[in-house]
């Protein structure tokens, strides 16, 4: 950063000045001194122009009021800028808290403890509470309102500050005895805090500041030191909380009297005075420090007697009272910043992210592109490339260069373990400097070459791309320098404090004055100069003969790298110091085409100067992006970091330097002969190129012509040439409207000549299709078709670039584009005009296949089949079908086209399911493939498993109901494809019976299609016997329970005996309830435990009972075991069905009293609706 001092205030009748505070957000200095002297003055810019903005504008004081009510000298002000109040406090104690009214100040509130003197004052960060402290140790916290909140007496301690923590939880006080305690909020002592920075000292100290940075404009690094405390005798401590235990230690050297952080935290200003050197008087002087302790400038201030000083709200100026005035200085912030191809790349902090927002702004096309970067060191830029330079992370000492595109896309990075305190970059290396070392890095990007360059990158790449050498190390010669970080970290006597490059040279600067010149791209020590300063910024000029150094004291000086000079003893010495000197110089620029030409920023001025002679000065606070073709661009960096969220194009000034400016005025009002003479004397190619289209304009063909020769412009050569072919004088000047973008102009003169396909083509040139569009219809010949068709297309482009597709299908249909009329409607989700597409193409279309991919990838299948099949693809149809699970398609599809390989892959999928125990996905892709009977036997399988686990009966059931309904739909299948094959040649009986044989031919497992609904009777029955059982129908679930005993292959007979003698005994049929027993007690598969419960239960029973059925019942009837003549069973009673009528099931054919059937919708057993 730089500072310079620039206004200065007097206070009236010499009062002396004891205190300045700055209103952070109004703007309102507020100024105490002598005889109860307070102030309020506010500075305010007065300026439209846009050139003229931030400190470059003139200021005037647009308020200064003097506030009555003091009588003794003012030595305390501190502002409430949420609430808009000052409070002020006098040597006699007494505080006045001041509000705002119709622009001026007046009395609030007032209090006088009338005991001591306030030595110090601090309003939270939300402004709701003050804290108040005396002298005698005693404390007052109060509400913005006036209330008190809270008081306390410290006894035996002399108070001189006192700070609130950001988050208002804690109160620091600093002792006039050096001392520093923390209180909570509600004032209960917490701890006394250990100061390291007073280590070695003796003698009396008083604490003199202490300010807490609350973090409102987020931090320059993740925990970031904030917490600044500052005693008189200039040792200072920034910690990063108040329990750090390593904190940023300064001796600052001087008598400090105050101190504050600048508005984010990033610059802490100490102010106070020191002894002159070989001077016995006192200098008043302001250093200011890093967060993390590291000085970065002295401001030395005329006067006897600095009392305090006070940050502006943007951190760009400060006021600092000195005796009867206040002066104010103006910094030049070291920004994060840079500048390549047209974008301006600049880095600042958020208070809602721990990362820097690096914002990547196109200042053609006002585009921003935003990164976030955590712990960013510096920006570099070079052409268009960018190297963001960042810390790897807290716990490893590495760093990273990230480097970067002008939209901010990171193409390469490195990691290096040197500190980049100082990064350089040319078109092909990256230099990169800590105090002691400097690290190379050729990097490469996809990016055309000149031929001398990709030589030049071809004869370094072979020798490494990455070096590291040691500023002592002078042997180094070309292929030294390995990458080892290790050799290089000895520390240096002389630190390295710069660094520059061009694309031939690498220049050094060192602390004591030193420069070392290399050569690049093969890194040696070629040349040692001596300065007589100590260089903070460099920079060479575009042909590496001249070097300008800014020194650390803003002096500009020059240095002839190449000139020969005698010294006093006769020997010949290279490089010599030119005598010029500026000073308060705190930015430089080289023409990027002219060795003498450059630019600086000295205080709001910027000078351009050409062989060191200036030109007069133009008001602006820019940094300078750029300079080339007589014309400096530059930008206010000041301005768009108050909003950096929004850049403003205003912010962006472009300035014209003398020789074009003159040479432009001459050719309008003198005339083209004398600007050719001055030209001729001042020769640059943009003068000519001037010259050329001035000379156009007027259709001086000649002079023209020789100003684009003189500018080398080849294009510029061939225009004239074609204009000296053309017969007429108007088509001559169209051509020169349309070269220099005067196309409305040029169509109307094409247009008036009646030359309309002269006006198309210029639209067609610039991409202009509407326009074509409207002259190919307003013409009166007919219009060209296929050019018609081509606008149509390009306009349909337009709108499907900008995603507008609705608007793209109309133009596509009237430009008879398929292509992209399928893509817009696949875009649309339009599948209805997709599909009308794919049947209007013509069959084997090439737009075909991929219609039918457009179908697949939405799933609709049939579509994207039909297409597949129009353009002869079955295959792609087939595999469709397989990948969107349509199998029966599929199957149907491969029989069709005879393709044999269906049935493998069917097989093969389903195995691979099988595999995976999916057999319920197995089973779906069966029946979707029409494979029922593979379908059925998986589900017998799964129905059994089930019913071995012994789950719900109700779910077995419904699983073997499942499987039975799969083998009917097999039955179905066969007896269709039968009635396929013989389609009017037989009768239907016939072809049931050759369905039914072919079944037979082709059956392997008879038992399955045979007995398909066995499983579902067993489990359906076993279900109603309960159901009647548990209703109170004992005797019908006797008899369904005896139905059971035919189905003891299905469910354990264990189950159907116990359940026959519980409704046997239920029912009083002891005699059936003795054989159901009988057959218990013999069963295998019993214990003997439970055959054992078995005998006593039947004791228990037939002591009791008798075992004979107590009626005759129609048991006796009943045949036992699975006779030929056996009735059939009602499946919703269980009883035999001995009627002539009976109802049947359609899908399970199994029969039910008609008259018990009348009540269920359903059939009982296969849920089929009933006819």
């Amino acid at each position: 950063m730089f500072i310079y001092l620039s206004k200065k205030i007097a206070i009236p009748n010499n009062i002396q000045l004891r205190c300045v505070s700055w209103n952070k957000d109004q703007g309102f200095i507020a100024c105490g001194g002598e005889d109860g002297l307070l102030k309020v003055l506010k500075l305010e810019t007065q300026t439209d122009d846009t050139r003229l903005k931030g400190l470059a504008a003139p200021s005037n004081l647009s308020m200064n009021q003097t506030l009555e009510g003091h009588s003794g000298a003012v030595q305390v002000v501190t502002w409430n800028e949420q609430y808009q109040k000052l409070t002020t406090s006098d040597q006699n104690g007494l505080i006045i808290v001041w509000m705002l009214y119709k622009g001026s100040w007046y009395e609030e509130m007032i209090n006088n403890r009338n005991k001591s003197v306030v030595r110090s004052m601090s309003w939270n960060a939300d402004g709701q509470k003050i804290c108040i402290v005396y002298e005698d140790g005693a404390v007052i916290v109060g509400s913005v309102d006036g209330n008190r909140i809270w008081g306390k007496e410290l006894k035996g301690l002399q108070l001189s500050q006192v700070a609130w923590s950001p988050d208002s939880k804690i109160l620091i006080f600093g002792m006039a005895n050096g001392e520093i305690h923390i209180y909570d909020s509600q004032g209960n002592f917490i701890v006394k805090l250990v100061l390291q920075c007073l280590a070695n000292v003796t003698g009396a100290v008083s604490i003199v500041g202490i300010h807490w940075y609350s973090g409102t404009e987020g931090y320059v690094e993740p925990d970031c030191p904030c917490l600044a405390i500052c005693l008189d005798n200039g040792r200072c401590q920034i910690m990063r909380h108040e329990h750090d235990e390593n904190p940023a230690l300064i001796d600052t050297g001087i008598n400090v009297v105050g101190i504050q952080w600048n508005y984010c935290g990033s610059v802490l200003a100490v102010a106070g005075s020191q002894m002159s050197p070989g001077q016995d008087k006192q200098v008043n002087v302001v250093q200011f420090y890093t967060p993390f302790g590291e000085h970065l400038r002295t401001l030395k201030v005329p006067g006897k007697q600095m009392y305090a000083a006070s940050w502006e709200g943007g951190g760009l100026r400060i006021a600092l009272a000195v005796d009867s005035f206040i002066y104010f200085a103006n910094i030049r912030p070291d920004y994060k910043w840079g500048y390549c191809f047209n974008t301006v790349v600049y880095a600042y902090t958020r208070p809602d992210r721990l990362e820097y927002c690096v914002v990547f702004w196109d200042t053609k096309n006002n585009e921003k592109y935003v990164k976030y970067v955590k712990s960013l060191i510096s920006i570099t830029t070079c052409g268009d490339f960018c190297i963001l330079a960042t810390k790897a992370d807290e716990s490893s000492p590495q760093y990273v260069l990230v480097l970067c595109n002008s939209i901010g896309t990171p193409l390469d990075s490195k990691y290096i373990d040197i500190d980049p305190l100082f990064v350089t970059m040319t078109k092909t290396h990256v230099i990169v400097a800590s105090k002691d070392a400097f690290y190379t890095w050729q990097y490469r990007v996809a990016k055309k070459l000149t031929a001398m360059e990709i030589n030049q990158v071809a004869r370094t790449r072979k020798e490494g791309r990455e070096r590291i050498y040691h500023i002592d190390d002078e042997s180094s010669v070309a292929g030294d320098g390995m990458l080892d970080f290790s050799k290089v970290v000895s520390a240096t006597k002389d630190a390295i404090c710069c660094i520059t490059a061009s694309d031939k040279i690498l220049i050094m600067g060192r602390e004591s004055g030193k420069i070392q010149k290399y050569s690049l791209p093969n890194v040696s020590l070629i040349q040692k100069y001596l300065l007589n300063c100590r260089s903070y910024q460099l920079s060479l000029n575009c042909n590496s003969s001249r070097l300008a150094i800014i020194d650390i004291a803003g002096v500009l000086t020059f240095f002839d790298l190449e000139a020969r000079t005698m010294d006093n003893t006769g020997q010949q010495v290279v490089g010599e110091q030119l005598k010029f000197e500026r000073k308060d110089v705190w930015d430089m620029k080289w023409a990027n085409d002219n060795p003498d030409l450059f630019a600086m920023m000295e205080k709001t001025r910027m000078y351009v100067f050409r062989n060191l002679d200036p030109e007069e000065p133009i008001q602006t606070s820019g940094y300078i992006c750029n300079f080339e073709n007589l014309e400096i661009k530059s930008v206010l960096l000041d301005e768009i970091l108050k909003e950096p969220s929004q850049p403003n194009k205003d912010y962006i000034i472009n300035f014209e330097i003398r020789s074009l400016r003159d040479s432009r005025s001459l050719i309008e009002t003198v005339g083209i002969e004398d600007a050719c003479t001055f030209i001729e004397e001042n020769p640059h190619p943009r003068l000519w190129r001037l010259l050329a289209e001035a000379a156009l304009q007027r259709l001086d063909l000649k002079t023209a012509e020789q100003a684009f020769v003189r500018c080398k412009d080849y294009q510029g050569i061939e225009f004239v040439k074609r204009l000296g072919n053309l017969q007429s004088e108007s088509m001559k000047q169209a051509e020169v409207a349309a070269y220099f973008g005067r196309f409305e102009e040029a169509e109307r003169m094409y247009l008036n000549m009646d030359r309309r396909d002269l006006a198309i083509d210029l639209r067609i040139k610039l991409g202009d299709w509407f326009r074509v569009l409207q002259l190919l219809k307003t013409g009166s010949g007919d219009a060209d078709d296929a050019l018609l068709e081509q606008a149509y297309n390009a306009i349909g482009d337009y709108f499907a670039d900008r995603q507008k597709w609705m608007n793209a299908v109309q133009y596509y249909v009237q430009g008879r584009n398929q292509e992209r009329l399928a893509e817009c409607y696949y875009m649309l989700e339009d599948y209805e005009g997709l599909e009308k597409l794919a049947n209007a193409l013509p069959e084997n279309n090439k737009l075909l296949p991929e219609i039918a991919h457009m179908f697949v990838t939405v799933g609709m299948c049939e579509q994207a089949v039909a297409a597949f099949l129009k353009c002869n693809q079955p295959k792609a149809a087939v595999e469709t079908c397989i990948h969107l699970n349509q199998w029966n398609k599929a199957v149907e599809l491969a029989k069709n086209h005879n393709m044999k390989e269906i049935g493998s892959l069917l097989a093969k999928y389903a195995s691979h399911l099988l595999e995976k125990n999916k057999t319920l996905e197995a089973i779906e892709l069966y029946r979707k493939a029409h494979h029922f009977l593979d379908a059925a036997k998986l589900m017998f399988k799964i129905a059994e498993e089930e019913a071995k686990k012994r789950t719900k009966p109700l779910r077995v059931k419904k699983l073997y109901v499942l499987a039975a309904l799969l083998v009917e739909d097999y039955h179905e299948q066969m007896k269709n494809t039968q009635r396929a094959k013989l389609k009017g040649r037989r009768s239907e009986a016939t072809t049931a019976l050759a369905g039914l044989l072919e079944e037979d031919a082709s059956l392997s497992d008879n038992r399955i299609i045979d007995n398909a609904w066995r499983g579902a009777e067993a489990y359906h029955f076993f279900l109603l016997a309960q159901r009647q059982l548990y209703e109170g129908y004992v005797d019908a679930a006797m008899k369904t329970a005896l139905h059971l005993r035919d189905y003891e292959d299905i469910i354990p007979s264990v189950e159907i005996y116990s359940l026959l003698a519980l409704s046997a005994c239920a029912n009083r049929a002891f005699g059936t309830c003795s054989k159901a027993f009988i057959k218990l007690e013999s069963l295998d598969t019993l214990t003997s435990e439970q055959r054992q419960q078995y005998e006593d239960l039947a004791l228990e029973i037939f002591i009791k009972h008798s075992p004979k059925d107590g009626k005759k019942s129609d048991l006796d009837s009943l045949p036992e075991g699975r006779g030929e003549g056996k009735l059939p069973t009602c499946v919703v009673t269980g009883r035999p069905i001995a009627d002539y009528q009976f109802w049947m099931c359609g899908v399970c054919k199994h029969c039910a009293h008609e008259q018990d059937i009348s009540n269920h919708n359903f059939c009982p057993l296969c849920h089929n609706p009933v006819g």
